[in-house]
């Protein structure tokens, strides 16, 4: 079937990472199997970290150019330890994405998505074609797009886990931080339509306007000289127990923590040395700062700071509510789960310095799309 682009980030034992696009056959699908010509992939968050984890992009230097094209970027000694494990592997990247399937294997399940547009998830989508299992890629509705359906798996997911969370441990409100993001938007249309109390912490006053321009109540800016007054107000009049922090490093889930405690306090009717009895909870999801997580422990002794993933998340749950959580995503592509792009970039720009800096910046508001059918 030829030859397919692949991009592939390897990180060199002697300290390097170099990115390039590899030149794979195009598979061959089994029975149940399927392949899908990638038109749109996101980079999210999470694709960053195995794409260009700690690496100093600004000084990175290009060797060749288009598909030829090797990009090298040095790694401080002191992130070398973690990345050991995947030390000289060349790794292909992209969690998710969305195209056409131009090939099926001979089971009937396989053979009805031939020509359909689908979205999937499971890594290697920075690809021109995706082999995947026919009974894990989900058919996009008519009318929508590969570009539409590209993000229909991490980040709507990902909202919806987070209020499927608060139900099943029983909280009844979130806090959510770096709220202004694709995400975030979700989450906040997500809890409007629900009914959910979310209280929304940003960093600026043009993201919190982004937020309240969709109908946020509650949205607080944690550059502000009173944010801890405000979180604690906003926190009491949600009644929120669980927080979702993007952010990880420094002192920003303690904040929250200590905000609960407060607001919790302001209805207790006796004192105790030992703090509230309610359980508090941050779940560290992201890791924009990559500071340690620094806990001042000013809340009590019923408190949790622990990761949450979205994958084992839906293991945990099981097929039949994960595949409620797609089939409510898929219903609402367009609407509540819509995505917003700066930019479409081919596979080949991937490679180019100035591009990598920009969607390598993580800022609110920005994401970029890999469109690799630009290759072709």
């Amino acid at each position: 079937m030829g030859t397919s682009l692949q991009l592939r980030s390897l990180v060199r034992s002697s300290g390097e990472l170099e990115l390039s696009l590899a030149k794979v056959p195009v598979p061959e699908p089994g029975a149940d199997e399927v392949v899908v010509q990638i038109e749109a992939a996101p980079i999210n968050p999470s694709d960053l970290a195995l794409l260009i984890g700690p690496a100093d992009v600004s000084a990175a230097k290009v060797a060749g150019s288009g598909v030829d094209a090797v990009v090298t970027a040095p790694i401080a000694p002191a992130f070398m330890r973690a990345l050991a494990s995947r030390a000289d592997e060349s790794m292909p990247v992209g969690n998710e994405g969305a195209g056409k399937v131009v090939a099926a294997g001979a089971s009937p399940e396989a053979q009805a998505l031939l020509g359909k547009t689908v979205a999937l998830i499971g890594g290697a989508t920075y690809a021109q074609h995706r082999l995947a299992k026919a009974a894990e890629v989900m058919p996009l509705p008519d009318g929508v797009t590969a570009a539409e359906g590209a993000s229909c798996f991490v980040n709507p997911l990902t909202a919806l886990g987070m209020t499927e969370t608060m139900r099943r441990e029983g909280h009844t409100a979130l806090v959510h931080t770096a709220a202004a993001s694709n995400l975030g938007q979700m989450l906040n249309k997500v809890c409007i339509a629900d009914g959910i109390g979310l209280v929304n912490i940003v960093r600026s006053a043009e993201q919190a306007k982004i937020l309240k321009d969709i109908g946020a109540k509650h949205v607080v800016d944690s550059t502000s000289p009173t944010f801890m007054d405000e979180l604690t107000d906003a926190i009491a009049d949600t009644g929120a127990t669980l927080a979702f922090d993007a952010i990880g490093g420094g002192k920003l889930a303690s904040q929250i923590l200590s905000a609960m405690e407060v607001a919790i306090n302001r209805k207790a009717t006796a004192y105790s040395r030992y703090g509230s009895s309610v359980h508090k909870q941050v779940y560290i999801y992201g890791g924009l700062d990559t500071r340690p997580t620094e806990l001042a422990r000013s809340y009590g002794l019923a408190w949790g700071v622990c990761g949450w993933l979205l994958t084992p998340f839906l293991a945990k749950i099981g097929a039949e509510a994960a595949g409620k959580l797609r089939a409510r995503v898929a219903a609402e592509l367009k609407t509540t789960f819509a995505s917003h792009y700066t930019a479409q970039i081919s596979l080949t720009e991937t490679l180019k310095p100035e591009i990598i800096a920009a969607y390598n910046r993580r800022a609110t508001g920005e994401k970029y799309l890999i469109v690799p059918t630009k290759d072709a």
